[in-house]
């Protein structure tokens, strides 16, 4: 166990600002199970046959300035497009089966990285190339109008993935043509790997998804017209496939109909003592351009694994660490234990805040603010002053460090932000 090294003598709060997940599934589909799909947290695609229809479908997101985007993507058997594209969620040692069709009017493929042994229509995944020896696709694409193709594996590597288009990536991936694979060990879904010590609250499963739009580009597809990738230079910035203040509303937000995944993470404090408390586990991903300095305000986590690689020494030792801030590069995954508890135990009467609070005509109330210092406590909010406070609950903002990175088009304080909710401990009067 590496419970001494992780969690040992840290007085720090340790969150992530996250979507907590509860494991559901999308709209019943060709192949796809169909279950109850949570308010707060990611939304899991799953299949109890192992195989996937993604369909290529086109749309528009809404962005935070106002503005849409036309975009691509894979859309789970006849569903309405979607963006980020399904998550995929298996068991280690299942035979997976991805079968790609494709409305689209250019070839188009799936690429898994981190997978071994792809095979695509039953023979092994491998480049294409043309005539003259150019580079046509990393794998088999599927044709034009129509055109499909099976891609299959083992997913043997338990642990956070990518899966994207290997065709012309440059355009596709940067059109959406993306999402996230989630495969669970043999241990057990509570498990992020083979370690025992990775086991997880399953109700703080979270994941953040990480990317770009230069919007000339996806206004140059939808016209046809030309576009010099040297000129791509992104301006909106996204988690989960939107942008503040859109990411912390909830999964299936109405006005959101073709951005599904809210990134708001709901947690409840654990006992720091208490074995039984486990902490929640984080799924990074970057899909875009550049590095993405992701940061949890105040709070550290614990990087279990990298690229779905456990960190630990050929010799089964602990290499996992903590970190103040989790940078992910182009293409990189991380894992991530986290937890949350009341650090300095402030109580209205065994342990009071030891400041005086302003008089309210000096103070600015926030929307989020219940108007106490004290979780699970509701105070007076002045008349007239905006308030979504339910039940005394905490939040805490989480942002990319980046900051250029946290704008939409120049308009500042949008792009990847969410917040952490804490609600009072079990049971509580919160409606969740």
């Amino acid at each position: 166990m590496r419970t001494p090294k992780r969690w040992a003598k840290r007085p720090v709060r340790l969150v992530l600002l996250l979507a907590a997940m509860t494991v559901a599934a999308l709209p019943a589909a060709s192949h796809v199970t169909a279950q109850t799909t949570p308010t707060d947290g990611l939304v899991c695609t799953t299949s109890a046959t192992g195989q996937f229809d993604l369909t290529t479908k086109t749309g528009n997101i809404l962005l935070p300035d106002g503005n849409r985007s036309f975009m691509w993507g894979y859309s789970a058997g006849t569903n309405d497009f979607q963006h980020p594209s399904p998550v995929l969620c298996v068991d280690q040692g299942d035979t997976v089966t991805v079968v790609l069709n494709n409305t689209l009017d250019v070839p188009v493929s799936i690429m898994f990285p981190g997978q071994d042994d792809v095979m695509a229509d039953g023979a092994p995944s491998q480049p294409e190339f043309s005539g003259t020896g150019e580079l046509t696709s990393l794998t088999k694409p599927a044709a034009p109008g129509g055109g499909t193709v099976s891609y299959s594996f083992v997913a043997n590597n338990p642990g956070t993935f990518l899966y994207q288009s290997g065709t012309d990536p440059a355009i596709q991936v940067r059109m959406g043509l993306f999402g996230a694979l989630v495969v669970r060990p043999s241990q057990g879904a509570q498990f992020g790997n083979h370690r025992a010590d990775s086991e997880f609250n399953p109700d703080e499963e979270v994941m953040v998804l990480l990317s770009e739009i230069d919007p000339y580009l996806n206004e140059a597809v939808q016209r046809g017209t030309a576009y010099d990738l040297a000129d791509y230079q992104p301006r909106y910035w996204l988690i989960n496939g939107r942008g503040f203040p859109d990411s912390i509303a909830a999964n299936n937000a109405s006005w959101l109909p073709n951005q599904p995944y809210g990134a708001m993470a709901v947690v409840h404090p654990v006992d720091p003592d208490n074995p039984l408390d486990k902490p929640g586990i984080g799924r990074y991903l970057n899909v875009g351009t550049t590095a993405f300095p992701f940061h949890p305000h105040g709070n550290n986590g614990i990087a279990i694994a990298r690229d779905g690689k456990v960190l630990e020494g050929t010799g089964g030792e602990d290499l996992s660490f903590e970190r103040f801030s989790i940078n992910l590069g182009p293409g990189q995954t991380w894992d991530v234990l986290f937890r949350w508890f009341d650090a300095e135990g402030y109580d209205e009467v065994l342990n009071e805040v030891s400041v005086n609070i302003p008089d309210p005509q000096n103070l600015f109330y926030g929307e989020f603010y219940s108007g106490s210092p004290y979780l699970g406590t509701q105070g007076t909010i002045p008349v007239g002053a905006p308030n979504a406070n339910a039940c005394g609950e905490y939040y805490i903002i989480s942002h990319n460090h980046a900051l250029f990175q946290i704008t939409s088009w120049g308009v500042p304080m949008t792009g990847p932000i969410t917040y952490l909710r804490i609600d009072p401990p079990l049971p509580n009067d919160c409606g969740n």
